[in-house]
């Protein structure tokens, strides 16, 4: 099935670069550019993406390895504060009464 029409990559090419990868290095996490790089083209549009990442989730091979799934437990994205300390924002102001 035809995946990305702009460039022409089926699930076939998409199953092949995850495989490839994989057994290149099991440690490596593996992401939609670096499909596109591996099977020598660029993503164009972006239309495809939803399908493109169903396709590749769908392959057993895709897993994150189990010494990378723990990095963030016990931290959320919003919480994380990116290294700044919790007064980095401006206070609101309270309108006059």
């Amino acid at each position: 099935m035809i995946v990305c029409h702009c460039t022409n990559i089926s699930d076939r090419d998409i199953f092949a670069a995850i495989d490839w990868m994989r057994s290149a290095d099991p440690q490596a996490i593996v992401t939609p550019g670096k499909i596109y790089h591996a099977l020598g083209k660029s993503a164009d549009c972006g239309g495809c993406m939803p399908l493109f990442l169903d396709t590749m989730r769908s392959n057993d091979n895709l897993e994150v390895p189990m010494q990378l799934r723990t990095l963030r437990a016990g931290r959320s994205q919003e919480n994380s504060n990116e290294g700044r300390s919790q007064g980095h924002r401006v206070p609101k102001q309270v309108p006059a009464a």
